[in-house]
C-alpha cells in the first residue's frame, strides 16, 4: 500500500482581519441556526411520540433518555461556540476596526478607529 499523494495547493485568497473576523461571526452565526433546527426536530419528535401515546412505560424513559442526551450536546456545543464568540469579540476590539463606517485600509487606523481601540483597551 502506497502512501497517498498530497497535492501542492496554494490558495492565493486576501481577506483584509475585519473580513475575517465578520466570517468568524457569520460561521458561528450558521452553527447556531443549525443547533436550533435540532432542537426544533428533537421537539417535534417529542410531540409525534406524546400524540401516539405508547402504553410502554419503557418507551417514555427511551424518548426521554435520547432528547435528554441530544439537549446535552447541543449544550456541549454552545459552550464552545460562546468561547469562539468571545474569542472573535477581542480578536475585535484588537483589531482597531470595528464600528468604523470609513472605508480604508485597515493597516492604518482612522482616529475614530483608534480612539475607540485605546477606549477599549482601558476595559480589557
Amino acid at each position: 500500500m502506497s502512501l497517498p499523494n498530497i497535492p501542492n495547493i496554494t490558495p492565493k485568497i486576501s481577506l483584509e482581519r475585519c473580513d475575517t473576523i465578520n466570517l468568524l461571526l457569520s460561521s458561528i452565526a450558521l452553527e447556531e441556526i443549525g443547533l436550533s433546527h435540532i432542537l426544533n426536530a428533537e421537539g417535534e419528535k417529542l410531540q409525534y411520540f406524546l400524540k401516539t401515546c405508547p402504553e410502554n412505560y419503557h418507551d417514555y424513559l427511551k424518548i426521554n433518555n435520547s432528547i435528554n442526551n441530544t439537549l446535552r450536546t447541543i449544550i456541549k456545543s454552545q459552550l464552545l461556540l460562546q468561547l469562539k464568540l468571545e474569542d472573535v469579540v477581542t480578536l475585535n476590539l484588537l483589531s482597531g476596526c470595528h464600528n468604523c463606517s470609513e472605508h480604508h485600509d485597515h493597516s492604518t487606523k482612522c482616529s475614530s478607529c483608534f480612539g475607540k481601540l485605546e477606549k477599549d483597551k482601558k476595559h480589557l
